[in-house]
């Protein structure tokens, strides 16, 4: 038999204990060692692994990025000794799939530093388990705490949120809104006011009726509802109740001349605007006080329209004794208009504010202003949106923040 004929290597241990071999190569001529002109075959293979990583590193480097190679679903069930499927059930997370399996494949997509493509997921209908939020400016501090709810309502619903701005332009978010359909958001949260545009109005509930179809949901946070045949979910705080109890408070002070700092303009038909001013004016109606309508001055709601217009209110020897600022961001530049001119507040003029900021309560006196429950109105959208068998329209409660920016005026 061949075992007998060619007994096996003996290994280390053997080799070491039997009594050494005469070397042939010393008695022997020397001969060209081919060792030594080129590297044995294993040493050979991994240099030239080497210089094929070296040249696809670098070929990988000056390739754009969109042309770089990207792991695969059928890379990650080759590494992961598992089938495509199998990789796809533990992604979807809808099937039963043994652990040890779903560790196996969970490791191959570290290794190979896998990424989801979201449009495949979105087209096999598995949806992306997203909550879109849309505002106005990612730096209002009133946006800020209604993005808090959002995001930890979002988080125990197991949801991803993203943040989108729309830097106040309608259009822009009318693209966000389409934008979010395309990728099937789970919901998609508008908050702050809208545009009372007609042509506005008509293409958000167009969009309204898309997500619905695509099983999605437009949510209205802090705005007035579209239309009862529109299917959204709305979320609102009593914005005119709350202008008018903040008005009310500034007449039943004995305050006569009250300016209103924060108004809508023509091309801008902000709804939040709108209503605040409806309030201020209902409550002069019930009070029996005429509203000047030369009091009424419109304005963004930021720091510096208040300053300005505070400035411009001054240097025209308007007559007034409390300014209501549509924001607490405008009473910020209120206060500091009033502080440089030499006025004292609320001694010589009072000031009022709405949202009830944490600045509010450290400006200097304390603002008086509506306290809007923020953190309340998002996670109330993201809740509701989830869940359709919840009513899908409520209202939320405002209340006035006495403070000391608001003194007594002794009518004459």
């Amino acid at each position: 038999m061949p075992r007998k004929l060619t007994p096996p290597k003996p290994d280390a241990a053997a080799r070491k204990a039997a009594p050494p071999k005469p070397d042939v190569r010393e008695t022997a001529p020397p001969k060209p060692d081919a060792r030594e002109a080129a590297p044995p075959k294993s040493d050979a293979r991994e240099a030239a692994s080497r210089r094929a990583d070296a040249r696809e590193a670098a070929s990988r480097r000056a390739a754009p990025v969109d042309d770089l190679e990207r792991a695969t679903i059928r890379d990650v069930a080759a590494r992961a000794g598992v089938s495509a499927s199998t990789v796809s059930r533990v992604l979807k997370g809808d099937y039963p799939v043994a652990q040890a399996t779903r560790a196996r494949v969970l490791r191959a997509m570290r290794e190979l530093d896998y990424v989801l493509n979201v449009h495949a997921r979105a087209l096999s209908g598995a949806g992306t388990k997203m909550v879109a939020f849309v505002l106005d400016d990612v730096t209002g501090p009133s946006f800020a705490y209604v993005a808090k709810g959002v995001e930890q309502q979002a988080t125990e619903e197991g949801r991803l949120c993203l943040v989108c701005a729309t830097h106040g332009d309608p259009a822009r978010e009318l693209a966000v809104v389409e934008a979010m359909r395309e990728q099937r958001a789970d919901a998609v949260i508008l908050v702050g006011g809208g545009s009372a545009d007609d042509a506005y109005r008509a293409r958000m509930s167009h969009f309204a009726h898309a997500l619905d179809k695509a099983g999605s949901r437009l949510v209205l946070c802090g705005r007035p509802p579209l239309g009862d045949d529109v299917p959204t979910t709305v979320v609102e705080y009593d914005n005119e109740a709350g202008a008018y109890a903040m008005t009310g408070h500034l007449l039943s002070r004995g305050h006569r001349r009250i300016v209103y700092l924060g108004a809508a303009t023509a091309d801008d038909q902000n709804t939040t605007k709108i209503d605040r001013v409806a309030g201020f004016r209902r409550a002069h109606e019930d009070y029996g006080v005429p509203c000047d309508p030369d009091l009424v001055l419109p304005g963004d709601f930021s720091r510096g329209a208040g300053y300005e217009g505070t400035r411009r209110l001054l240097a025209a020897g308007t007559e007034f004794t409390a300014i209501f600022a549509g924001t607490d961001m405008v009473a910020a530049g209120v206060l500091a208009a009033l502080r440089e001119a030499g006025l004292r507040v609320p001694e010589d003029v009072s000031v009022a504010g709405y949202d009830d900021i944490p600045l509010a309560a450290d400006l200097v006196p304390g603002l008086t202003t509506v306290h809007i429950p923020t953190e309340e109105l998002g996670r109330t959208a993201v809740r509701l949106a989830l869940d359709p068998g919840q009513p899908q329209h409520v209202i939320l409660g405002t209340h006035i923040v006495v403070r000391g920016s608001v003194g007594e005026r002794i009518v004459s």
